[in-house]
């Protein structure tokens, strides 16, 4: 399908066109439901400086979902399996003082590493037809099924809820641990339900996106949002609202463009994180040209 023999001039009827088909809707509601989790996920993520363990947990998908399609069962639960079992083993890893996080930066790399390596030996084994392994890792909206969107949907139901509860509580627990565990703040406890939560988001974010492209949606659009604004509701509602529009705009140019959809929503997800970092240079450069013309105004008022 290419671009100039499927688009016309009327946007609505594209869209209608587009829509009239189940997989269409199939991966808009897919795409929908896992924006709004990588949101919020991502804004505690990046709000906790734990990126890198977030990519660690997106690699660890790989495998699990090259594992199930190998015995013949659905990526997605593959996805879950292993990220959750990935994040469950991070979670485990003691954290005292800054050695703690040596250690657990360092384990973490190695469950990377370790992670891959099970992938590839899991493609090489499969002795069937797996032309599914640039999909595992970039992404693909074609194969996406209603049983699919209703399984992520309730994984993303159950995680949002969690988030309600613990929201508050793991906000100053992430900003101030060290403050928030004097005020009996059960610190612990809630960075191993926010790595469980993680977990879930990374494995709902990979079936869109690809294990490779996961911090599209983890990543980038809590980044974008957090340089636009330092209020933290401001920023939470920006996240969402920047991961649904680079969501929907990479499913519909993926539909008239033969490239893979993963590339799309980074691309997009790039451009307004370079977007927002200019905006913000421009303030600050506005700001700091202004500051000494109203210091000087004020020293010359009587």
């Amino acid at each position: 399908m290419t671009l100039a023999a499927a688009l016309s001039w009327d946007p609505v009827t594209d869209l209608l066109q587009m829509w009239s088909f189940p997989f269409m809707v199939n991966a808009f509601c897919a795409g929908t439901i896992v924006a709004v989790l990588a949101g919020v996920v991502g804004h505690f993520m990046v709000l906790r400086q734990q990126s890198f363990v977030g990519h660690t947990l997106s690699v660890i998908g790989f495998p699990g979902a090259a594992g199930a399609v190998g015995i013949g069962v659905a990526a997605s639960y593959g996805y879950f399996a292993f990220c959750l079992g990935g994040a469950l083993v991070i979670a485990a890893l003691p954290r005292t003082g800054s050695g703690g996080y040596s250690e657990e930066s360092a384990v973490t790399g190695m469950v990377q590493a370790f992670a891959l390596a099970c992938g590839f030996l899991f493609v090489a084994r499969y002795k069937g037809f797996l032309n599914s392994i640039t999909a595992l890792l970039f992404g693909n909206f074609l194969g996406i099924t209603t049983e699919q969107v209703a399984l992520l949907g309730v994984v993303a139901a159950i995680a949002l809820a969690v988030l309600v509860v613990i929201g508050r509580p793991l906000a100053f627990a992430s900003i101030d641990p060290d403050v928030a565990s004097a005020r009996h703040v059960p610190v612990r406890a809630l960075s191993v339900a926010f790595l469980v939560l993680l977990g879930a988001a990374t494995a709902e974010a990979s079936q869109i996106t690809g294990t490779l492209l996961v911090f599209a949606l983890l990543v980038m659009p809590a980044a974008t949002a957090q340089a636009l604004s330092a209020r933290p509701v401001t920023a939470l509602a920006l996240t969402i609202t920047i991961g649904l529009i680079v969501t929907w705009l990479g499913l519909s140019v993926a539909y008239y463009a033969p490239f893979p959809v993963g590339f799309f929503v980074t691309s997009f997800a790039f451009a307004g994180y370079v977007g927002a970092q200019m905006l913000r240079h421009a303030r600050w450069q506005w700001r700091t040209s202004t500051t000494p013309a109203r210091a000087s105004t004020t020293r010359a008022t009587p």
